[in-house]
């Protein structure tokens, strides 16, 4: 319903914000890491928002980048992780940081999380690797020949490549990331570093 507002920011305190539109004030839910990047109060911010609608609750989350409003999307589809849950998630882990430890399994980074413990850590890598994998299809896109016969020999690509498409970035983007590094040779860790930096670019 809503992809992001836009207005003056009114109230900036822990776990939310308000922002005015044309006289009206949207109470937004956020992480602490996100409200810390906001302007001061009397600025005018965007925010990329996600409403959640119960029958007993209608409440607006707000992300400052789309990257952060995919990983709340995935956390949600976790069985167990609710929208406060992943929102203090959020404030604790940048997206890039939960895919990587998504896509090399690492269990003891997600176990210090807030809420969650081993099971749980487990049971996010298991349910969000099998989203990943079935992202959009490598077949659908024109790759470099690189790209094409790394694909063909390691399945890490495929998985670094996954990881970056959940983070929001294009396929065509990631290929022009990707296509110069030395990818025999990288772990599935080193190709998504190195391909965000160059992203980031």
């Amino acid at each position: 319903m809503f992809s992001y507002i836009k207005g003056s920011l009114e109230v900036k305190t822990n776990g939310y914000i308000v922002i005015e539109t044309n006289g009206i004030g949207y109470k937004i839910f956020m992480s602490e890491t996100s409200i810390e990047k906001l302007g001061e109060i009397g600025s005018t911010v965007k925010v990329h928002t996600y409403l959640k609608v119960r029958e007993d609750d209608i409440s607006l989350f707000g992300f400052n980048t789309n990257e952060e409003l995919r990983m709340f999307e995935l956390l949600l589809s976790v069985s167990g992780i609710g929208a406060k849950s992943a929102i203090t998630i959020l404030s604790n882990i940048s997206p890039s940081s939960f895919a990587l430890a998504v896509i090399s399994n690492d269990v003891n980074t997600l176990k210090k999380l807030p809420g969650i413990g081993i099971k749980s850590a487990q049971r996010v890598i298991l349910e969000l690797k099998d989203k990943l994998k079935t992202e959009d299809s490598i077949s659908k896109f024109e790759t470099s020949i690189e790209v094409k016969e790394a694909i063909k020999e390691d399945g890490k690509v495929t998985e670094a490549i996954s990881a970056l498409q959940v983070l929001g970035y294009s396929r065509k983007e990631i290929d022009t990331a990707i296509e110069k590094l030395d990818l025999a040779s990288l772990s599935v860790e080193d190709i998504i570093k190195k391909g965000l930096n160059n992203l980031a670019r």
